[in-house]
């Protein structure tokens, strides 16, 4: 899952795709925290 989530981000560009690849990479208690964050810093990076 997490090779094909970063290549449909690579391929694509997508947000959400990289934010699978960064969950699946993350230890499962810190994910939702750093989600939030990283999701916001690419929110304002789109703009």
């Amino acid at each position: 899952m997490r090779d094909f989530s970063w290549k449909y981000f690579a391929m694509t560009g997508d947000v959400d795709a990289y934010l699978l690849y960064k969950e699946a990479r993350s230890p499962q208690s810190e994910s939702g925290t750093l989600l939030v964050e990283e999701e916001k810093v690419c929110n304002e990076e789109a703009q």
